[in-house]
C-alpha cells in the first residue's frame, strides 16, 4: 500500500509530536525546526528535521494499532504498519486507491456522518462491521498546526483514525510474556486460548486432556506470574505494550 502522501502528512506527522516543528516547505521538502525567531534553521537542523519524520513513521510502525490519517474529501494520507495488516477484504474499512470506503452499505452513513463531524471539530467512537468483523474505530480531527498556511486550512481538517482491537490480546504480546515468564509451550498455549475467553473446561476439550490437568497448568501459570487469579492473569496481558513482529511480509510502500 502507501506509506505518507505529500508534504502536508508529513507536516501534520510531525507537529502532532513535537511542539514548534515548522512547516514543510512544499512537495519533497524536509520538515525543519522553528526556533523562534522565524529564521529557517541550520543545514544541520533541517537534516535532523528530515530523519525526524523518518524516525516518527518508523514508531508509528511500531505500534500495534491501525491508524490512519484521512483528509477532508475522505482520501487516504498516511496508513501505519498495523492498519495495512488488517484491512483486509473482510475489514470494515477499505482503500480504493487512495479513497477510503465502508466495506457494509450500511457502515457508509456512519462512516461519513463521523468524518463530517470530525471536520465540525466533533469526535466520535464507530461501531463497523458485523461478527467477527466487528471492529470500533475513533475518529479524531487533528487541530491545524500552527504556521499552516490559509490555503491549507480552507481545504478542511485532517482526521485521524485509529482502529480498534479485534481480539483483547495480541498472539505476539502473550508469546512474548509468557518468555519472560519463563512458561512451558503448554502454558502458552493455555494462557493464548485463556486471554481469547476460553473456560477451562473448553480449554481441556480442545487439547484432549482432563479439566484437572488444565488446572494444574493455570495453577503453574499463575505461581509463575504472580497473578492471584485467571482474572488477573488476563488483565496482566491485555496491559502489556502492543508488540509489532520484527518479519513483516509486504511492507513495501507505494504511491
Amino acid at each position: 500500500m502507501y506509506q505518507i502522501v505529500g508534504a502536508k502528512a508529513q507536516h501534520l506527522l510531525a507537529a502532532a509530536m513535537l511542539p514548534g516543528a515548522a512547516t514543510a516547505r512544499g512537495a519533497g521538502s524536509h520538515i525543519g525546526f522553528d526556533n523562534g525567531s522565524g529564521q529557517r534553521p541550520p543545514a544541520a537542523d533541517r537534516r535532523h528535521g528530515g530523519q525526524f519524520s523518518q524516525w516518527l513513521t518508523r514508531m508509528l510502525d511500531e505500534i500495534d494499532y491501525g491508524m490512519l490519517l484521512v483528509s477532508a474529501e475522505a482520501q487516504v494520507l498516511y496508513v501505519n504498519h498495523a492498519a495495512r495488516h488488517e484491512m483486509d477484504d473482510d475489514h470494515p474499512l477499505q482503500l480504493l486507491g487512495h479513497a477510503l470506503r465502508a466495506h457494509r452499505p450500511q457502515d457508509v452513513a456512519p462512516l461519513y456522518d463521523a468524518l463530517a463531524a470530525a471536520q465540525r471539530g466533533l469526535r466520535r467512537l464507530l461501531t463497523l462491521g458485523e461478527g467477527e468483523h466487528r471492529v470500533s474505530v475513533s475518529v479524531v480531527p487533528l487541530p491545524c498546526a500552527d504556521g499552516e498556511a490559509a490555503s491549507d486550512r480552507g481545504a478542511g481538517q485532517t482526521t485521524l483514525l485509529v482502529l480498534g482491537k479485534r481480539q483483547m490480546c495480541a498472539q505476539l504480546s502473550v508469546q512474548g510474556f509468557a518468555r519472560s515468564m519463563s512458561l512451558t509451550p503448554t502454558e502458552t498455549r493455555v494462557l493464548e486460548l485463556l486471554c481469547n475467553g476460553v473456560r477451562p473446561t473448553e480449554i481441556a476439550t480442545r487439547q484432549g486432556v482432563a479439566v484437572s490437568t488444565v488446572r494444574t497448568q493455570i495453577g503453574s501459570i499463575r505461581g509463575k506470574t504472580g497473578a492471584a487469579s485467571i482474572r488477573e492473569l488476563v488483565r496482566q496481558v491485555a496491559l502489556l505494550p502492543p508488540l509489532v513482529g520484527a518479519l513483516r511480509a509486504g511492507v513495501a510502500t507505494r504511491a
